[in-house]
Order: structure tokens, then sequence, then C-alpha cells
């Protein structure tokens, strides 16, 4: 396939998650001041654990400078079209033009049945959207008023406005044939992600979209090919990010993609994408356009630092895990802690450049501020024993920890164990231990146990919930939400330094696998 020569963009995918309101906005500034190009959400107006995608992205253009914002993709069923017409020229104008739309024919009708929406098929979802793009570009650019009759949308005499700042893109995320032949007929991207296209699935995509462009008379250059990345085991790109240049200057040179946009939970990540990831990429492409052949397959490519230094010349490892207190308040234990397993003794004589060490250093990062939320509950709790503060605030601080035991372990990436972790953050739970585990087997055992004290910590966190109800209504289960509180504190005290004893070397070895 060809490269069509467009600039390449970067850009992040944020979930806006209610329970963190202000994570995804944080991000955003991170990704504007880091130097991305475009910043995205996903849009499910049925779940209540995420914000609706609009009102974030008017918070996030209004609190950044330069990224381009659009929604990763609009829910078409759930969002008029005449709507998201004017909500994306509003804010358009009123970002000075940092606005593109993102565009699907929906899924999960169930929910959006349940949400009052239609529940269409494939070919009523075709239809309905090759009439969406008409309503929005009739309204986006009409002088006079606007006259449309659709099956599922249509205008009867609607006035035209507001007009964009510029003339926004519509980026169509598409999988099957027809939807990728109205691609090419009409839309101004192509926005698959790698879970649904892997890159070996790219290529037919793209003759669609190239064939029925031409037979629309349109030049195949003027759709965009944007991609979704899913970084991790089993996904796109592989490895580490110091991998990922090479094979997204692949997907460049050889399939034309020219946007990336990668799902981030952490402002380290979204450094290094704009900072290492996308420069490399970027000098990749414009040494090797004209020049295509040469490059292998990016699915097979070997992995390439992007700094091209010899891992001797690194660092020793410098990264400390911190020590177990040894100090037991309970009398009750989960488990041995003697039979715990240990993976094996790392090179003495490995170097681990500076970068490298990250992963790890955001590993100790994040259990520290799991220290110091441990440290706050049990404050809040002897607040509550003293009789000093309602026990459903206290109940709302353990919701907050439990909500945010996704950096345990770097994201946590391992199965759910908290029944109020939102569902987006699932995939990230379960990527970090499955691509340890891949990168050295030995490491299993080790992976396998801290899996169960996941659950095992979990379950007391529950406890001390069910201690603070039962509390609440009778003061005599004093003594039982102390016992818990104990608990917690030996048990998660004790497990995150043997996580970081066990991890902080193969992280530092491997990365994140994201």
């Amino acid at each position: 396939m060809p490269d069509y020569g467009h600039d390449l963009l970067f850009g992040t995918v944020l979930v806006p998650a209610a329970g963190h309101s202000a994570d995804a906005v944080a991000l955003a500034r991170v990704a504007d001041r880091s130097g991305l190009d475009l910043v995205s959400v996903p849009d499910h107006p049925y779940r209540p654990d995420l914000l609706d995608a609009w009102t974030v992205l008017a918070v996030i253009a209004a609190s950044t400078t330069r990224v381009r914002v659009f929604p990763n993709v609009a829910n078409l069923p759930l969002r008029p079209p005449a709507m998201l017409a004017r909500t994306a020229a509003g804010l358009d104008l009123l970002s000075d033009g940092r606005v593109e739309l993102g565009l699907g024919a929906g899924s999960y009708w169930e929910a959006i049945a349940a949400d009052g929406g239609p529940r269409r098929s494939p070919g009523e979802a075709l239809r309905a959207t090759r009439e969406a793009i008409e309503v929005i570009r009739g309204l986006w650019t009409s002088d006079r008023h606007v006259h449309i009759d659709g099956k599922h949308y249509g205008l009867d005499g609607a006035a035209p406005g507001p007009a964009p700042a510029h003339p926004i893109g519509i980026w169509v995320g598409a999988v099957g044939p027809r939807m990728l032949k109205l691609v090419g007929e009409t839309a101004d991207g192509w926005l698959p992600s790698a879970p649904h296209v892997p890159p070996d699935r790219l290529a037919a995509g793209h003759r669609i979209v190239d064939e029925s462009a031409a037979s629309a008379g349109r030049a195949p250059a003027a759709v965009r090919r944007l991609y979704n990345l899913s970084p991790g085991p089993g996904g796109f790109p592989r490895g580490a990010p110091d991998a990922w240049p090479e094979q997204l200057a692949a997907l460049a040179l050889e399939h034309g993609t020219s946007a990336f946009l990668l799902p981030v939970q952490q402002p380290a990540l979204i450094q290094v994408f704009a900072e290492e990831v996308a420069p490399a990429t970027r000098e990749l492409v414009a040494a090797g356009r004209g020049r295509t052949a040469d490059l292998p397959d990016p699915q097979n490519r070997p992995p390439a630092r992007i700094r091209a230094a010899d891992a001797t010349s690194g660092d020793l490892l410098s990264v400390r895990p911190t020590p177990d207190p040894g100090v037991r308040r309970s009398t009750e234990r989960l488990w041995d802690e003697s039979t715990r397993p240990t993976g094996p003794p790392a090179d003495p004589g490995r170097r681990y450049p500076h970068r490298e060490q990250e992963p790890a250093r955001n590993l100790v990062a994040a259990h520290d501020q799991l220290r110091a939320d441990l440290d706050r509950l049990g404050e809040v709790v002897r607040e509550v024993l003293a009789d000093t503060r309602d026990p459903g605030g206290a109940r709302s601080e353990i919701q907050k920890l439990s909500l945010r035991q996704n950096i345990w372990t770097l994201g946590a990436y391992c199965a759910s164990y908290c029944r109020v972790t939102t569902l987006h953050h699932t995939r990230e739970d379960q990527d970090l231990f499955p691509y340890l585990r891949d990168s050295d087997p030995r490491l299993g055992p080790v992976l396998d146990r801290l899996t169960e004290e996941h659950h095992a910590i979990q379950g007391v966190i529950e406890r001390i919930d069910r201690e603070l109800v039962a509390f609440a209504g009778d003061e005599s289960g004093r003594d039982g939400l102390r016992a818990a509180m104990d608990l917690l504190t030996d048990t998660l005290l004790s497990h995150l330094a043997y996580e970081e004893s066990e991890l902080i070397e193969p992280m530092a070895r491997f990365g994140t696998g994201w």
C-alpha cells in the first residue's frame, strides 16, 4: 500500500472516569506541554462510570493551548447529527480551530437501546452514518436553509451554522467492507483500532478505501489513515516503547498510516510517547520516504532502542525497594510470608540505562502514594473510633483508596480485584503480569503469588467497608473496625515491599509492555 505523504500526528486516548474526574484533564495538559498533536476521549453515553465525552473535551480544550481534541468516536445512535455538528463547530470556534470529529456507527446495541437509542442492523447503521455525514456537512457549509430527506436523519429547512473555525475532519471508525467503502466515498479519515483491525488486516481495509475513493472521483490521499494503538501482549505495537518507532514507521511507509493514538493512564508514558517515540518515528519516516522496500514487517521487527547505545554503557540499577517495616499490628495472618516464591537472580553484570529504569521508579512512586493513602486511611479510622468523624465520610475515603488501587502495581495489570474498579481499567489491570510472564516465564510463581495477594488485600478493604457499616449502626463494632484496619496495614505494607523486591529488576529489564 502507498505512503500517502501525510504529516505524522501523535496523540492519546484518555478515559474520562467519573471516579477520577480530574485525571483526563490533567493528562491532557501533560500531552499539550509534551508536544503531542491530538487528545481524544471515548464516547460511551450509556456508561455512568464515564463522564460525558463532549463535556470533557470542552474542559480539555479550555485547559490546553495547542492539542487538537476529538471524540474517539462519537456515538451516533445517541448523538443526533445536527447536534453533533453544532457542538463540534461551537467548540472549534471557542478553541481556535482545535476540534476534529471521530464518528462511529454504533455498537453495544443493548446498552444504546436501554438509553432510549435505536437498535440498528448493520445495513441500517451504514445508511444512518451516510445520512449523518450529509447532515453534519450541510450544517457546516451551506449558505441557505438545509433540506435533507433521510430515512434515519434529515433536515427540514434547518438554519445552517455555526460554521467551524477550520474544516473539521470527519474520521470514521469502520471495520466492515461496506463501511470502509463509505469512508472512501465521503469521510476525511479512517480510524480503526488495533484490537479490531490488527496490522495484518490494514492493507485490505486501505485497498477498499482507496478503490471506493477513486470510484467517487476522490484521491485516496484525501482520506487520512489513523490508528488507535493497543500495546501489550498480543497487541500493537509490541514490546517496550523503545521498540515502537520502527513499527510505527513501517505502518506509515507501507500502509500510509499517519496518526497514532495511544491509550494511556500515566503521565510518564505520555512524555515518552511525545518526546521519544514520536521524534524517532518521524525521523525514520523522513529518512524512509521514497525507499520503503527495505523496511521489515512492523509485527516481526526486532526491537531497537530509541537511543542507539550499547547496553553496557548504561547505569547500574539504582531503584531500590522500600523495605517491609517488619512490625505487625494484627495477630491475624492472610498468608505465610515464608512461602513466597522469588524470581530468578539478576545478572550482576547487567547495565540499565537511566530511561530503562523509569518503569521501576514509577512502581515505587505509585506504591509510595499507596502508603500515604494508607496512612490517611488510618487517620480517618482513628478519628471515627474517637467519634470525631462521621462514618459515612470515612467510607468515601475507603472507596477512593479502592478506586486508586489501579496504581498499586503501576496500573495494577492484573485481574480486577475491586468491585468499584471501572470497566475501562480492566485491560490495563491484566497487561503487566502477562507481559512479564511472556518475557520471562521463570517469573510465573511470583506473579501468581502477587495476584493471590491482590485478591486477599481487596477482601480486607471490603471488610473495612463492612465494619464501617456495622459501626455506623452500632458503636460496639469499633473493635472489629480497629482489627480490620490493623490487618490491612500489615498485609498491604508487606505486599508492597514484596512486590517491589521481585518486580523492580524485571520491569527495568523488560519495561511494562505498554
